[in-house]
């Protein structure tokens, strides 16, 4: 129980009023997914943990997200809530604001068909878009985007 009580206390430092993206750290389109958020976060809104990472594991671990029967992003809004694949996309667009608040409009959509379509796309990602051998080393730049 003292490991939640250290997680949630980090958090609450670091994620100050910000919500956490955990990615797959080795999937090449989660990458360039990682990278557009950031360019078009404009009210510096997300933090990023790579699921493979120790934190990531804690977090997923402390908000009860079983990592092993997961293949998905999810965000994490610290003390408020939680979401994960297709949910996670439209709140993240929501968020970015703009154009991309236009994803919003998928959720006319059955929850079940958006998933649907989200696990094929998690299925073949590495297939598709390649895997690394590790996680991304953030920049100098982006290092305070990481947590």
């Amino acid at each position: 129980m003292e490991i939640h009580s250290e997680i949630a206390s980090f958090l609450a430092m670091t994620g100050q009023n910000k919500k956490i993206i955990l990615f797959d750290g080795v999937c090449n389109l989660c990458d360039s997914s990682v990278q557009f958020i950031i360019k078009h976060d404009k009210k510096d809104i997300f933090r990023f943990v790579a699921l493979q990472t120790e934190l990531g594991i804690e977090i997923c671990n402390y908000i009860g997200v079983d990592r092993t029967k997961i293949d998905s992003i999810i965000l994490y809004n610290p003390g408020v809530a939680y979401y994960n694949k297709s949910s996670a996309v439209l709140e993240i667009g929501a968020e970015l604001g703009g154009i991309y608040s236009l994803v919003s409009v998928f959720k006319i959509l059955p929850e079940k068909l958006r998933n649907y379509i989200y696990d094929y796309i998690a299925k073949n990602r590495y297939k598709w878009y390649g895997k690394k051998e590790s996680c991304m080393i953030p920049t100098p730049e982006l290092k305070a985007k990481f947590l």
